[in-house]
């Protein structure tokens, strides 16, 4: 009699085991702040991080994925550097003409005219002047992917505007349109 008791004991207890088992969900979370984290209000105050903000600055040094840092300064030495050493990355398949067009028109033919002459918009209307014809300049593809990226004189930086994907595709460009003149 012992052992039916034993017996009606496992099995009651099996069955209680199993009776709550879901095979969507587990039954049991270890460590559940894994599973489900603190959400926190965007620029929120909150004493668990430093400054009592939570917004943070990116930590010193992290870039963003894909991007690949421009290590030439922002020198005469750069330039001349750029100038003499830096290629493009972009290969046959991946320059893409109509693309540099593209960018260039919006970007540079207010300047720099449809034709890289130095007779833009702008020009013509005297709201800059001096600015230089693609003949006149002795150019490489590194001194116009420098210049696009930090600027010279009186033309500002385009690197918030164009990635450095784009900043080729211009550079390829100008190169076209020096070569039609």
């Amino acid at each position: 009699m012992k052992s039916l008791y034993k017996i009606v004991a496992v099995v009651g207890l099996s069955i209680m085991a199993t009776s709550c088992f879901d095979k969507s969900k587990p039954n049991y979370q270890f460590f559940p702040n894994m599973y489900e984290s603190v959400s926190y209000e965007t620029y929120s105050e909150h004493e668990a991080f430093e400054g009592g903000k939570e917004g943070q600055i990116p930590a010193e040094g992290s870039i963003k994925r894909g991007f690949v840092p421009y290590e030439i300064p922002n020198t005469n030495e750069g330039y001349a550097l750029a100038k003499e050493t830096l290629k493009t990355p972009l290969d046959s398949i991946s320059i893409n003409p109509e693309k540099g067009k593209e960018l260039f028109n919006i970007y540079c033919a207010i300047c720099h005219g449809d034709k890289g002459d130095g007779k833009g918009t702008l020009v013509k209307r005297e709201k800059f002047l001096g600015v230089p014809s693609y003949k006149d300049r002795e150019i490489t593809e590194g001194s116009i992917y420098h210049v696009v990226t930090y600027g010279l004189n009186s033309m500002g930086s385009h690197a918030n505007q164009l990635s450095q994907e784009e900043r080729w595709q211009v550079t390829d460009y100008v190169l076209k349109l020096k070569s039609e003149l």
